[in-house]
């Protein structure tokens, strides 16, 4: 199937794997490459040794593109682009709006800037600082989100901007393929569809409480780090507003000892997230070390001491299939769906 997303990264298929902290590494990038879509590496919870190292891992298994996703905001940006423009990764996607400088660095040098949006204003400010294509998220997607539906926001974007629009958000079969087709979109990005496959690195006590959710089982809330943010539904979750600021402290000091981080930058960091939202230091600190809320569920497998990031379509996933039985399921279903529109069409010609 070849559209604008296909012919853009050189991917099989207008699938997009999108970067989950601690879950989007080498293993599951490297399957999902491997089987037609677009894997992309989650960069914002490695170093920048382990960033090159995890490069490395993807290119010495498959020829396929694959991409990395950034934080816009992290202190080491530039840094992280200038290793993704010297190891020749193909896709650089940012989980915040990249600036207009690291655009130009990125597009300069060949890399297709891929950036992930929540809002109409987002989308048109990436596009006219020259990104190639825009990821567009509606509400009902995991993690950082906004809360208009995808079926609304979708459209909307791709009427208002002139390059190529991905779907994501609701997104797990040929079905949804085919929708995000007909709203104009060039393809589907999906990041809980692919975080439950067989190749993706979490744990399988943790998949299985995925698996047991239904549709509402998940909650927007900003008490993780002060944003409105997509979450499974647990005990944890929801006492997570009532920890004070010793417990952010002490998260943000397992955070230090794992990443090296020094606490002056933790500040700067903390003092940047402040700047223009009315957020507390306590909250300023969740957020600075929200890699390790993730880390508890999705590396240790230890759900009840962290956060598992969500879409509202994990109610309708019921099994872990490889990436490459997936990508291939997804692709007869569409292709189904077609045909049977263009018999409909047909009949009524």
């Amino acid at each position: 199937m070849r559209t604008e997303l296909t012919e853009l990264v050189g991917c099989r298929y207008p699938i997009v794997q999108t970067g989950m902290g601690y879950v989007s590494g080498p293993r599951l990038v490297s399957a999902t490459a491997k089987a037609g879509g677009l894997g992309i590496i989650a960069s914002a919870t490695m170093s920048l040794p382990q960033l090159a190292s995890a490069i490395d891992e993807v290119r010495s298994v498959t020829e396929a593109p694959f991409g990395v996703n950034l934080r816009a905001d992290a202190a080491d940006a530039a840094q992280r682009v200038e290793l993704i423009i010297d190891k020749g990764v193909k896709v650089a996607s940012f989980a915040l709006a990249p600036s207009e400088k690291l655009v130009a660095r990125l597009r300069d040098a060949g890399v297709i800037v891929l950036p992930s949006v929540g809002a109409l204003r987002h989308a048109q400010k990436v596009a006219a600082w020259g990104a190639h294509a825009v990821v567009v998220q509606g509400g009902e997607g995991g993690g950082h989100t906004g809360s208009i539906p995808t079926g609304l926001l979708v459209p909307q974007i791709v009427d208002a901007v002139d390059i190529p629009v991905v779907a994501a958000g609701g997104f797990f079969d040929g079905r949804g393929l085919v929708a995000a087709l007909a709203y104009g979109a060039c393809g589907i990005a999906m990041g809980t569809r692919f975080l439950l496959t067989s190749d993706s690195p979490v744990g399988q006590e943790v998949k299985r409480v995925y698996l047991s959710k239904s549709l509402s089982d998940t909650v927007v809330t900003t008490k993780v780090d002060g944003v409105p943010h997509r979450v499974l539904r647990t005990s944890f979750v929801d006492n997570l507003g009532r920890k004070g600021l010793l417990y952010a402290l002490g998260n943000a000091a397992r955070f230090r000892k794992l990443s090296g981080v020094s606490w002056a930058r933790m500040l700067r960091d903390g003092r940047a997230m402040r700047h223009g939202r009315d957020l507390s230091w306590a909250q300023v600190l969740m957020a600075a070390n929200t890699p390790m809320l993730l880390k508890a569920a999705m590396v240790d497998g230890r759900p009840d001491l962290g956060v598992m990031a969500s879409g509202q379509v994990v109610g309708l996933i019921d099994d872990l299939p490889s990436c490459a039985e997936l990508i291939e399921r997804i692709m007869a279903e569409a292709r189904e769906v077609l045909e049977r529109l263009n018999r409909t069409a047909s009949l009524h010609r």
